[in-house]
């Protein structure tokens, strides 16, 4: 039986487990308790995996937090495994090997779809000297702590969302989401998506704020400046320090983080420090 340990990062969330080996087939038991990590404290690290992990194996991992769904980007595909997103900032022959700097502002992944991201699992193959961290953002203790006239007050509304970053628009801007193409556009019916402003955990029932940074633009029936400033308050109150873990990766690393719970966001990598990693992110199960 596998034995493994849960250790809290001794911050507002997070913690590191020991003790599993991913290069093996993980028994049910281990990955229970792993699964109720994740949900207890929304974000994971295993530490020094094998440098040299499959990417079956690592699928296989990653799969058991539901259905890997592959991301719009396909440029930026595994060659072999689609479900696998290349990040980094390294060039072959002048053309980047994968998506650099994706994501460096506050969101939650897979937002912008219907049906939401489930997990999201970070696995790390080349590691940069300096910078190169993500950092989390703890939604459902931000809407523990909302005084309650706030709560009454954003009960019961929905956002609209769209694939992008609303407070940078620059198609230039190294903080935007990347650009899509028509094509890419037309094969994932990129569109106008409505959730809940606070959301019950499909698993826990526990309530969060969802994507209040990101996608979400506009709140349904309400006047536009009055949503955006809605949202930008709930924002900055979501993003505060007390809030926030701070996560470095070390060559082998895995770190998986639940997106029902947490906003996070990437942090600029000097494109002369070398960092390659591969994505996976599963989505909940559909809605009825």
């Amino acid at each position: 039986m596998t034995m493994i340990t849960v250790q809290p990062m001794g911050a507002c969330m997070g913690a590191e487990i020991a003790g599993v080996d991913l290069s093996r087939p993980l028994e049910e038991e281990a990955v229970a308790q792993i699964r109720e990590a994740l949900h207890r404290h929304h974000v994971i690290v295993l530490r020094g995996q094998s440098p040299s992990l499959s990417a079956e194996r690592f699928l296989a991992f990653a799969g058991r937090f539901g259905r890997p769904e592959p991301h719009v980007l396909d440029q930026f595909h595994h060659k072999l495994h689609p479900d696998i997103l290349i990040l980094s900032n390294v060039k072959k022959d002048g053309e980047p090997i994968g998506l650099a700097d994706g994501g460096t502002y506050w969101h939650t992944d897979y937002s912008y779809l219907e049906v939401p991201a489930r997990a999201t699992v970070l696995y790390t193959i080349d590691v940069p000297k300096v910078g190169g961290d993500t950092l989390f953002a703890d939604q459902e203790q931000a809407y523990a702590d909302l005084p309650e006239a706030m709560k009454q007050r954003i009960e019961g509304l929905v956002t609209l969302n769209l694939y992008g970053n609303r407070d940078d628009l620059d198609p230039v801007s190294r903080t935007i989401a990347y650009p899509l193409t028509d094509e890419q556009k037309e094969k994932r019916s990129i569109s106008v998506i409505r959730h809940p402003l606070v959301r019950r955990h499909p698993y826990t029932g526990r309530k969060a704020l969802y994507a209040v940074s990101g996608t979400s633009f506009a709140i349904e029936g309400m006047p536009d400046d009055e949503a955006l400033s809605l949202l930008r308050e709930l924002a900055a109150h979501s993003t505060q320090p007390r809030y926030e873990l701070r996560v470095s990766y070390g060559v082998g690393d895995i770190v998986a983080w639940d997106n029902a719970s947490v906003l996070h966001s990437a942090t600029l990598t000097d494109p002369q420090y070398p960092r390659t990693l591969w994505r996976i992110t599963t989505k909940e199960a559909a809605r009825p």
